[in-house]
Order: structure tokens, then sequence, then C-alpha cells
């Protein structure tokens, strides 16, 4: 997809981004900190291909990697483990079946879904990029509590620090960025599955990104 170019949707996307982290609260709850030690578990239902000396496998057909709370599913995907044991995992949809990603967050109750055409995440800097028609929601229970949307999202793990972009690829038709924030009492009220006490937490954005997606080398 082309790289975007200063415009007045570019500058939307930053005044946008500029007013809701002027209306985030500044405490954060990380993302499942227990995910990081576990095993990668993938399974297809068309196979794949193992290539055991460069630690690279190849999967095809409702293909579902689980990594703790962390679910990831897609047609197809590309999984690396790097010499120092970290894992990249390159993933891609098709017409009608977006990428779906689901991690659960160190609030009860709390998780973070998303959708988009591709999905790449790094396990050693904790990052997942949401590329294309992005969907990204922070649910409560049943109910959603935060909601962004873009041509390119891309969520820090570690900071729960969210950088979106418009463009060409965003789901809305003028390649807009769009957040829809819950009233946090309307949220409490509506995610019975959390006990009381956890308030829910907003997410944070930031706008520095590039949108080109990066390429399996």
């Amino acid at each position: 997809m082309p790289t975007p170019t200063p415009s007045s949707t570019s500058a939307r996307s930053l005044l946008c981004c500029a007013c809701l982290a002027a209306l985030l609260a500044s405490g954060l709850a990380r993302a499942e900190k227990a995910d990081r030690n576990k095993p990668v578990n993938i399974s297809s239902e068309r196979g794949g291909r193992l290539d055991v000396v460069n630690q690279r496998t190849e999967f095809n057909g409702n293909v579902i990697l689980s990594k703790g709370s962390m679910l990831l599913k897609a047609e197809r995907m590309d999984v690396r483990e790097t010499s120092d044991g970290y894992h990249q995992a390159y993933a891609s949809g098709e017409t009608g079946k977006p990428v779906q990603f689901r991690q659960a967050r160190d609030v009860a109750g709390e998780a973070i879904e998303g959708t988009a055409d591709q999905l790449e995440y790094d396990s050693r800097s904790d990052t997942v990029r949401f590329v294309g028609n992005a969907v990204v929601r922070r649910v409560r229970g049943d109910a959603v509590a935060d909601e962004i949307t873009g041509a390119l999202i891309v969520y820090d793990n570690r900071s729960e620090v969210f950088s979106v972009d418009g463009g060409l690829a965003s789901p809305h038709p003028s390649g807009r960025v769009r957040v829809v924030l819950m009233p946090r009492a309307a949220s409490a009220a509506e995610g019975s599955a959390a006990p009381a006490a956890s308030a829910p937490l907003p997410l944070q954005t930031s706008p520095t990104l590039q949108t080109s997606p990066r390429k399996p080398s």
C-alpha cells in the first residue's frame, strides 16, 4: 500500500490522536505478563511446511496460533524463530475472513481484540501490527470499552500504547482514523464479568508510524 504523505487526512489523524491523548487517563494495565514465557502452539487445516535449518514454519487454512492467553487466527501464517529464541509471525487473511487477534489484559475480565487484512507479531518487542482495514477494541466482559479503526494500528503490549494512522486502507471510505471511547461508568456497568473494583483503564495512542507493511525476507 502507498506510504502516506502530508495531507488533510493525515492532519486529521494527528488531530484525532492528540484529542484522544488528552482524554485518556495516565494509568495503564499491562497485557497478560505471563504470556511472555508461554510456548507457541500452531495448528492448521491444510498443513504446511517446516524448515528446521532456518527455524521457519508456513501454515495454510484456518491457522490458529496460541501463546498463553494470546490467540491469533488467519488463513495463512509464516512463523519464524530467531537465533536468540524469539518468534515473529506474519499472518494474512482473505476476502471476508480477516486476521483475528485476542489477548487478555492484567485487569480481570478485560482483553484486547483486533482484526485486519494482515498482522505482524514480534515477541522480542512484544508488538502487534494490524495492517489494512484495522480495527482494535478493548473489551470488558462482552462490552466494548474503546475502539480504534484506521489503515494501520501498532499495539505495544508492554506499554499498551497504540499508534494509529489513516489512509486508503482504512475501514472508512474517507480514509479517516476513528476512535470511540465509552464513558467509564457505562463500560464498567456493562462489563459485569469483571469485579467492580477494577475500573476500566483507557488505551493510549501515539501517531508516529509508517503504513507500509514489512515483508518476510
